[in-house]
């Protein structure tokens, strides 16, 4: 089946909880109305099931920062993280939040306000006509603080990498991935303060909606780089859930258009993330090679170390970061 691209506006889901629309998109055309999902017969209960995040990432020449707000329904998370890429520390905390009080995450991905004010973290993400400004202040990171103030550019006419696809009969997901936008502001751990310079820093953006299968599992695949001669060049590949057949998130990104991808086959060793991968696209455009320089695993309940928390769901995951 050939992928179809979406180029109108439409709800998200019909009166049924059906996708009205399936395909990919360059924009976010679809009104995210989750006030639709039809997946339990009692309507109350439905809020259990949905999934939203925003994740937002920041990639500068030494560094890559990472800030998420997600609301998984039952639960909440807010986390950061740090990787330093010149001598491979990486640090992550997560706080875990019953039933996401407090998280607030707009209807859609281009408008509003996501935000978490507590007592160990405060962050916000405001959507503007043309930008993007991640505020973050999180006293206790680390032992030292982590706080921000970022501005990502994003024109109206930057390209994303948008999905909506079904997961079984009453289970969707809808996707948008932003890469390659400039980041001005600066970032500070203790007492280093790190300037962004939009010439050599980029933001990138995983922003999601949906119900998934009790059991998931994907490979996300996320780039966002200069090439020699200054334009941005970025990549968004992956695979894992739901069908397919009319869209994937394959694409590759420069100077803020997408160039789509079909089918991209992943060539890795799951048994040692820090072997090479290989990523070849179906139609032969895209043959890339993967050098991991530092991996890392966690398999606990997610929110395990928070006080207050409970064990109430597995997670396994593995972040690897390298070069391409």
């Amino acid at each position: 089946m050939k992928e179809r691209e979406l180029v109108e506006r439409s709800p998200l889901l019909d009166g049924q909880g059906q996708l009205v629309q399936v395909g990919w998109a360059r924009q976010p055309f679809l009104d995210c109305n989750l006030e639709e999902a039809r997946f339990y017969a009692l309507r109350p209960f439905q809020r259990f099931r949905i999934k939203r995040w925003d994740y937002y990432g920041v990639t500068t020449p030494t560094h890559y920062y990472s800030f998420t707000l997600a609301d998984l329904g039952y639960a909440g998370q807010v986390f950061a993280y740090v990787v330093n890429f010149q001598d491979g520390d990486y640090h992550e905390e997560t706080l875990t939040i019953p039933l996401g009080r407090g998280i607030l995450l707009p209807r859609n991905s281009t408008e509003g306000a996501s935000m978490y004010e507590g007592d160990k973290a405060r962050l916000t993400f405001q959507a503007q006509p043309e930008a993007r400004r991640i505020t973050v202040a999180w006293p206790g990171f680390g032992g030292q603080g982590l706080s921000a103030e970022i501005c990502l550019d994003l024109p109206v006419d930057h390209e994303s990498m948008a999905i909506v696809i079904p997961i079984g009969f009453k289970r969707f997901y809808y996707n948008r991935k932003v890469n390659c936008m400039p980041a001005s502001g600066w970032i500070q751990i203790g007492a280093e303060r790190v300037s962004l310079d939009p010439d050599r820093s980029l933001g990138n953006l995983d922003w999601g909606r949906g119900v998934w299968e009790y059991r998931s599992f994907w490979v996300w695949a996320s780039a966002s780089g200069f090439l020699e001669d200054g334009r941005r060049v970025g990549l968004n590949m992956g695979f894992g859930f739901g069908d397919t057949a009319a869209a994937t998130e394959n694409g590759l990104i420069l100077e803020g258009r997408v160039h789509k991808l079909g089918q991209v086959d992943f060539t890795y060793d799951s048994s040692d993330f820090m072997q090479p991968w290989r990523m070849v696209s179906a139609d032969g455009r895209v043959d890339l090679n993967f050098a991991v320089s530092g991996s890392h695993r966690g398999d606990e309940p997610a929110g395990h170390h928070q006080r207050g928390s409970s064990d109430v769901w597995p997670l396994l995951w593995h972040r690897s970061y390298g070069r391409w």
